[in-house]
């Protein structure tokens, strides 16, 4: 099967980008893995699908699959990249889209210079609904990692996210303690790990290390999550700079502890870096 593809990252979190409306792929686990494997495929973080919609509502359907070929719930840069993608590939002339995922609807705005910003939902706290496994719905919970105990926020920004606060990102501990934390039995679809540093309260330093990935050089709803908590903890202020190995983000949470209700705004760099085709062996 011959497959046109386009190669996109937005922060340094890069993406194989596959236009399933004109064309018809089917895909199975391994061509995921294929297609993100950095020496013998293209290499990405995440392979993202671009779909006809099947909800009234929605202008498209999007699909997002891990490098190891497990299927995400969301992606915030990786949603940037779809309004980017989809403009410049002339499949809407929208400023304004929802796009079904899972089984909701994101919007995502496009400003006149191509700016994407997307609206990744209310984040959700409730232990079984991120899910994660405690006896009660804590502010921060203490887990117990390898005979290690740390202290991790909790929530889903439509996928499973844990949070650290840490004095020097830089020198975080991010592929052990992450890998540890993402396995952990505590959650059990595992978990994106974020580890942050507060340096100002608009301006954070965060790595993190992704389900099914590892660390990557930027992670959208990794962000969010991560300004989320630091708002709830009383550290930040409702818009954050978010600053990632591979570049900067911006996130809007008009949210506090005692209103979190509130959508989340991701908003950053989306480019294209090379289109071709490939083909998959079968």
């Amino acid at each position: 099967m011959r497959l046109a593809f386009s190669k996109m990252q937005g922060a340094g979190n890069d993406f194989v980008v596959i236009d399933a409306v004109t064309q018809h792929p089917s895909l199975t686990e391994a061509d995921i893995r294929f297609l993100a494997d950095r020496k013998l495929g293209i290499g990405c973080d995440q392979v993202l699908l671009v779909l006809p919609p099947d909800h009234p509502e929605a202008d498209f359907r999007y699909k997002i699959y891990n490098a190891d070929g497990s299927e995400a719930g969301q992606c915030g840069n990786g949603a940037r990249c779809f309004g980017t993608f989809v403009r410049q590939k002339k499949l809407t002339y929208r400023n304004r889209l929802n796009v079904q995922v899972n089984h909701g609807l994101m919007q995502i705005e496009i400003d006149r210079d191509g700016g994407v910003s997307a609206n990744l939902g209310a984040p959700i706290f409730e232990p079984a609904n991120v899910p994660f496994l405690a006896e009660k719905r804590r502010d921060v919970y203490a887990l117990d990692v390898d005979g290690r105990a740390v202290e991790i926020g909790v929530l889903s920004m439509g996928n499973p996210h844990a949070v650290m606060l840490v004095d020097d990102c830089a020198q975080a501990p991010v592929a052990a303690l992450g890998a540890a934390i993402e396995n952990h039995l505590a959650f059990p679809e595992r978990v994106n790990v974020g580890f942050m540093q507060v340096e100002r309260r608009d301006c954070v330093h965060l790595r993190v290390f992704e389900r099914g990935v590892g660390e990557t050089a930027a992670c959208g709803t990794g962000a969010c999550a991560a300004v989320v908590y630091g708002i709830n903890q009383g550290l930040l202020e409702q818009t954050v700079t978010v600053s990632l190995p591979g570049g900067k983000l911006t996130v809007r949470w008009q949210g506090s502890h005692d209103s979190q209700e509130e959508d989340v705004w991701l908003s950053g760099p989306s480019v294209f870096v090379f289109e071709g085709e490939v083909i998959l062996a079968r």
